[in-house]
């Protein structure tokens, strides 16, 4: 049975549930979440989809479940991929899926929000200016790490990398420039050659463009 991800191409937590399972060969299919029409806002989609009005929702014949590090776990429960070669790398991956989602992709993907995508209006330069503040230092920490590293843990790709560059890729303009991280850039650069990656918009439906 086809695995379906409920996602949308703007949203960098559904990048990385989408590209865990396209990276281990699953067989899959994106359903696109209409976020910017309400979608998830709506009494339909929580009764339905998710109760918590998240994307990204895995449904796989009867599990089904959401939270990016949730679904990159049964992607690799499920594939054998990605957790590491040991019980220490294993826990070496969620220590750092767990910092990337409270400390790099929570505040990216707010900061991209505010900066692109909410209206200018709306928009507050002292929270985008606390917030890259934020994110700085957390690019300093995963900089650090990789000097000398081709991967966050181990020798090879695992859930870790697929995590920490949920945001990385996008186009839009947040504060992130990867010529001021050169350890970033290189493995950044490294993960895009793997088979398999693909950039979040032509791995899932749903652009700015669309709604230009």
């Amino acid at each position: 049975m086809t695995i379906q991800l409920h996602c949308f191409g703007e949203s960098g937590n559904s990048y990385k549930a989408a590209l865990a399972l396209e990276m281990s060969g699953l067989d899959w299919e994106p359903v696109h979440v209409d976020f910017f029409g309400g979608a998830t806002r709506t009494p339909e989609y929580r009764a339905e989809v998710n109760e918590m009005g998240e994307a990204p929702v895995m449904v796989d014949g009867d599990f089904r479940t959401s939270q990016s590090g949730a679904i990159q776990a049964y992607v690799t429960e499920k594939s054998g991929k990605f957790g590491g070669k040991d019980r220490d790398e294993n826990y070496e991956i969620f220590r750092w899926v767990l910092w990337d989602n409270h400390k790099l992709s929570s505040m990216a993907g707010l900061t991209r929000f505010l900066i692109n995508f909410l209206p200018e209006k709306h928009r507050n330069p002292d929270v985008i200016a606390f917030n890259q503040g934020r994110l700085k230092a957390a690019y300093q920490t995963l900089n650090a790490h990789l000097e000398g590293r081709d991967w966050i843990v181990g020798d090879g790709m695992t859930n870790a990398d697929i995590s920490c560059c949920g945001y990385l890729y996008y186009p839009e303009p947040f504060g992130f420039d990867r010529a001021d991280w050169p350890n970033i850039d290189t493995w950044l650069t490294r993960l895009s050659e793997q088979p398999g990656w693909k950039h979040p918009y032509d791995l899932m439906p749903g652009n700015p463009s669309d709604r230009a």
